[in-house]
């Protein structure tokens, strides 16, 4: 009974957890504010340029611009559901956030990873599509399949996150709990609590192998393809044709995997790295791929780079 009693004392089932910044830097924190708010100004205008541009010009409006429609969204959504505890954080120091605030943020910030993962998967199938099928490619990729798509995507992503995210509900957590990033991340949360995790932490592995591990193989399966498709085209110009095709997606599956395998290797391997390098790490995770996507396609892509052009110039014009 006394035992009980101690740890009724010492855990809560309404805990608070008190958000990391930049460890050790803190009394910097208004200057890193700066970069990082310039950051989040070019991931908010060059998302949102791409999808208004791919709305506004009927020229555009083809699956591979969908698919781009798409990831620009994602990236907004992973942009937003960080940038209010960040900025928060390196502002006002404001540290302190509740469990359902938590879950909600985690909610947003798993949902659309693996959402921008799906989209990935997408875009390899679209460029397979135009690359190894082309004659037909306007009868596979359809707007109706393309909804389809979409609808999947989501589907999945609320059939594995909501149970993911139930079973945090009636855990125990200990009354200060430190998390280690600038945001809520679901192995982050559970490595704090002092009941059993087994449940969550299955659950995760569940959802990792049902997200990651299929997508991955499907985005290298199908560049498999493609690639042997490529070289049995005779003349180089039309080979490095085909590849430049490509590059913008293989670019944009580049920065959205390397940071997050590298973040789950540090939560799960790197205990003793320093707190900073956990910290930058899930910075780096979360901000590179919707600063560099919009950049990446609006300078790999000639059509989104003259439908920008355009728009900037009628602008001007007026």
């Amino acid at each position: 009974q006394e035992n009980m009693q101690i740890l009724s004392n010492l855990t809560s089932k309404f805990p608070t957890f008190l958000l990391t910044g930049i460890p050790g830097l803190e009394s910097f924190h208004a200057w890193i504010s700066i970069p990082f708010c310039c950051l989040y100004a070019i991931a908010l205008s060059g998302n949102s340029m791409i999808l208004f541009v791919i709305i506004t010009q009927q020229s555009l409006h083809e699956p591979m611009y969908y698919f781009l429609s798409m990831l620009s969204a994602a990236d907004l959504g992973l942009t937003v559901s960080t940038m209010s505890t960040t900025l928060g954080i390196l502002w006002f120091d404001a540290k302190e956030i509740n469990l359902d605030t938590c879950i909600t943020q985690m909610f947003f910030l798993h949902g659309f990873t693996f959402i921008e993962s799906g989209v990935l998967v997408a875009m390899a199938f679209d460029r397979y599509v135009a690359i190894c099928d082309p004659l037909r490619y306007t009868t596979i990729l359809t707007n109706s399949r393309m909804i389809q798509m979409g609808l999947v995507m989501i589907i999945r992503t609320v059939v594995l996150i909501v149970p993911l995210l139930l079973l945090l509900k009636p855990l125990y957590f200990g009354r200060e709990n430190v998390l280690s990033h600038s945001y809520c991340y679901h192995p982050d949360v559970i490595k704090l609590a002092c009941s059993d995790t087994r449940a969550n932490s299955i659950c995760g592995l569940i959802d990792l192998i049902l997200t990651t591990g299929i997508d991955t193989p499907c985005i290298v399966l199908s560049y498999i393809l493609i690639i042997h498709s490529v070289l049995s085209i005779a003349s180089p110009e039309e080979r490095h044709k085909v590849f430049s095709t490509c590059v913008s997606h293989i670019g944009a599956v580049t920065i959205f995997y390397i940071p997050m395998v590298s973040l789950s290797l540090v939560h799960r391997y790197g205990q003793s790295a320093p707190k900073v390098v956990h910290s930058m790490m899930a910075n780096i995770y979360l901000l590179l791929p919707p600063v560099l996507n919009p950049i990446i396609y609006s300078v790999k892509t000639k059509q989104i780079r003259k439908a920008i052009l355009n728009l900037l110039l009628t602008k001007q014009n007026r």
